[in-house]
């Protein structure tokens, strides 16, 4: 991969005094070949009067640049340095800047991304544009202040659809033009071409459509009135909360391969990972999960499209809000009304993980240099953390108010940029209390607080409770009181909601001591919570007894972080879960916690010597819950019970035996999904081969099985498998090089804890490996090979110092810096808790 210069903050802010931009009208080739396309940009902008005679740049990335004029003049290509084209001594006022340049499809799902579907051999491209890829589609003054109106047109093959930002009209001869955008930023420009199939109606005048490849399309079409009903209601909800109505001329939503992200949120135009279109069996959880992230992504439309941060040090602006929005919303206006307890168990640990690191930020940072810097905040602090503390901040503000701001926001920034300052303002006209300050304390620090709870019986038999705080900030927090129910043994029932401040002004009294004291019932607040003794003795029985899974969420939660901490053993929480689990009834939570116990506790928190006791502990769990779904009552739960059955199975012969049958016994039938899953746990035990793999990919001839088939082949305890795997993801035949998602089915297979010896010859190997192909490839493979490949079940010491000196001495790229860092700091804290 050519070097490209990154962005800094304080180029992007000379820039935008310099400069203020209006126009780019785009044309797009796709027709010249499967390697390359070609873009022609005319840009329309101007110099400020007090900056003539100024120089600055515009950003390209071409595998080869013709031609460029500027206000007629020819410019020298070879003028071009990496991904800057200079533009000297430039005069005050209107100027005209155009491009011809060929440009290179992507396979790693930045910038141009190319596909060939391996079903049927038809061919999509899509853009992700985000941060600084539109310089490898367009030539563009690329920082996201600089907003213009965009028009666009595309040449493209016969038979295919183009989508983008705006209403597209097809011209004839394969050529279509796109209506001209409002103003925007250069990162949410979108095209999706391709033979799309394609579901379309109108909402409120506007046209809607989704959009999948044309081997998905049955799978679309069985789902299109759910995703559609999700679109229109929340879509509605939206216009009841905001008062600026939608900004753009149509709402598509395109189901595209290979994504990198959930989905983007590109106005008009949002595209989503297709593995949203199911093709498989799912639980409900999963499809309030793509609910979620439709009402995410809506939410940007107003909160990042509309209002766009004006640098990447705001970037929480964008995620915070529309995480907070997407579980809000979905909970008001759909079916899907329990996603804070999706919210609580899985998605809010990774923002306490990522605090809890080396490498963690504020929400806010003060300042963000550059955009290599900017592109590792998109991280569970920027999602779950700044979610959560925006659900603090209504807890606290009341959501009259915190609305009522928002739409003052809206009001003095639309079709703008704004930052932080200017958000708090709009907050602060329209409460009493001190944003500022809350802003200060949520906004601009670092790290989890933790609320621990201390009774203080008195003389008459009542008590009283002080919240002790390890940490800076305040809380508006919900305790639950809790007493067991003397009809139902091991029962708790709620006795109040007490609502406290922390730090509280005095102890507050409880009257009679109840069974068990739940700091954060409700989950309202971003903290880690402790038990006192009592508490925790009334939870052994009484956890899945308690009435409100939300509240479970809250407990699963802190169990979860005291065994990260190293204050409960993580056999106590294999306990907890054989005992409690078989009762359990929301499916997000026996997901989350099952998750947690496969992956962290049996993967990488018990030694290897205790990995068979803790695999056989989950079977166990598991069959319970195949066996109490046998009456057909909980599809869902049944389905999550097979597929962790099976992840946890130590000994081929049952999962073998189904995959023969086609079916698990009661049901449900096996699809390809979970054909491949019980392939790939045979590959790891060594009771599968490449004979049986390649059957089941002539079985699943598609982009899922292609993966499938990469995953369970890296899997096969053979040591040529490895060395085939390895040399795929790792080896500089850029002929060869893995698309981004069948490198990371690699990687997914390659490592596995059954393996350890047999792999342990690829763990000083991996270090220099992973150095060289995230700088010859780039970010998204960076993120992938440090993120997937890690020998994360390597939990050893000399793991440990490798992966530190590469850190110190291997120079790594700046995103694979921080995977490693966050990779050898999780490495870390199992070494830690194995000591324990």
């Amino acid at each position: 991969m050519a070097c490209m210069s990154v962005l800094t903050r304080d180029e992007a802010h000379n820039r935008a005094q310099l400069l203020d931009v209006h126009r780019y009208t785009i044309e797009l080739d796709l027709t010249t070949g499967d390697e390359t396309f070609d873009s022609r940009t005319e840009i329309r902008f101007s110099v400020r009067a007090d900056s003539a005679n100024a120089d600055t740049f515009v950003e390209v990335k071409p595998a080869e640049l013709r031609s460029v004029t500027l206000d007629g003049q020819p410019l020298d290509p070879d003028s071009l340095d990496q991904n800057r084209l200079p533009l000297k001594n430039l005069a005050a006022g209107e100027h005209e800047l155009r491009v011809d340049a060929r440009m290179r499809y992507s396979r790693t799902g930045e910038g141009m991304h190319r596909f060939t579907d391996p079903s049927d051999g038809e061919t999509y491209v899509y853009t992700q544009l985000f941060m600084d890829d539109v310089q490898r589609v367009f030539a563009a003054f690329d920082q996201p202040d600089l907003k213009a109106v965009f028009e666009l047109s595309v040449t493209a093959p016969e038979g295919w659809t183009v989508l983008a930002n705006g209403v597209t009209e097809h011209l004839g001869e394969g050529r279509w033009r796109a209506a001209p955008t409002p103003l925007i930023s250069t990162y949410l420009v979108a095209v999706a071409a391709g033979p799309w199939h394609s579901v379309r109606t109108e909402h409120r005048g506007l046209p809607f459509g989704l959009h999948c490849r044309r081997s998905l399309a049955p799978y679309l079409d069985t789902d299109a009135e759910e995703i559609l009903d999700v679109t229109r209601a929340c879509f509605d909800r939206y216009h009841e909360k905001f008062d600026e109505p939608y900004p753009f001329d149509s709402y598509d939503q395109a189901f595209v391969p290979e994504f990198n992200a959930g989905a983007m949120e590109n106005p008009g135009l949002v595209t989503f990972r297709d593995e949203f279109v199911f093709r498989s069996a799912v639980t409900d959880t999963e499809r309030q999960t793509r609910a979620m992230v439709i009402a995410h992504e809506m939410a940007h439309m107003w909160f990042g499209d509309l209002v766009t941060l004006k640098w990447w040090d705001d970037i929480w602006l964008n995620e915070s809000f529309a995480e907070y929005m997407g579980y809000q919303t979905t909970a008001e206006a759909t079916r899907f009304t329990d996603t804070w307890v999706d919210f609580g168990i899985a998605r809010k640990g990774w923002g306490y993980n990522a605090d809890q690191r080396p490498s963690t930020h504020p929400v806010a940072p003060e300042a963000v240099d550059d955009t290599a810097a900017a592109l590792l905040n998109f991280d569970g602090i920027s999602y779950a953390k700044g979610a959560s503390a925006l659900r603090q901040l209504v807890a606290w503000l009341g959501e009259k108010d915190f609305l009522a701001g928002i739409n003052t926001h809206f009001a003095r920034h639309k079709f703008g940029n704004a930052t932080l300052a200017d958000f708090i303002d709009s907050l602060a006209g329209a409460t009493e209390r001190d944003v500022h300050a809350w802003a200060d304390a949520w906004l601009r620090t670092t790290g989890v607080d933790t609320l621990t709870p201390a009774v203080t019986p008195a003389a008459d038999g009542t008590c009283a409770l002080t919240v002790e705080r390890t940490g800076s900030r305040p809380h508006r927090i919900t305790v639950g009181l809790y007493d067991r129910d003397l009809a139902n043994e091991g029962r708790l029932v709620l006795r109040e909601r007490v609502g406290l401040d922390v730090p509280q002004p005095a102890p507050h009294p409880l009257g009679k001591r109840p069974a068990l004291l739940l700091l954060n019932d409700g989950d309202l607040t971003y903290a880690k919570v402790r038990f006192d003794a009592e508490s925790f003795e009334a939870l052994r029985t009484g956890l899945s007894g308690l009435p409100d899974p939300l509240t479970r969420a809250v407990v699963w939660n802190a169990l979860r972080d005291a065994v990260r901490d190293g204050e409960l053993p993580p056999a106590a929480y294999l306990d907890a879960a054989r005992t409690h689990l078989p009762h359990e009834t929301d499916l997000a939570l026996v997901e989350g916690v099952l998750a947690f116990a496969t992956e962290h506790v049996a993967g990488r928190y018990v030694t290897p010597e205790d990995r068979p006791a803790a695999l056989a502990t989950l079977s166990a769990l598991c069959r319970d819950l195949i066996r109490r779904t046998e009456d057909g009552d909980s599809p869902g739960l049944r389905l999550l019970a097979v597929r962790h059955f099976i992840d946890v199975a130590a000994h081929p012969d049952t999962i073998a035996a189904w995959l023969a049958d086609g079916i698990v016994p009661g049901g449900p039938e096996l699809d390809p999904e979970l054909r491949w899953r019980i392939l790939g746990r045979l590959a790891v035990l060594g009771a599968t081969d490449e004979a049986a793999i390649a059957a089941e990919r002539e079985r699943d001839p598609s982009a899922t099985g292609q993966e499938g088939a990469a995953r369970c082949r890296a899997a096969l305890p053979a040591p040529g498998a490895k060395r085939a795997a390895w040399e795929a993801m790792f080896a500089a035949d850029s002929g060869a090089e893995l698309s981004n998602y069948l490198f990371i089915a690699t990687a997914r297979g390659f490592w596995q804890p059954e393996q350890a010896d047999l792999v342990r010859e690829y763990v000083p190997r991996y270090y220099p490996d992973a150095v060289a192909v995230a700088a010859r490839r780039g970010p998204a493979i960076a993120s992938a090979v440090g993120r997937w490949a890690f020998p994360a079940h390597i939990v050893d010491a000399e793991n440990l110092a490798l992966g530190e000196a590469c850190l110190r001495d291997g120079a790594p790229n700046t995103a694979l810096r921080r995977w490693l860092t966050d990779e050898l700091d999780d490495l870390s804290r199992a070494l830690r808790i194995r000591e324990a």
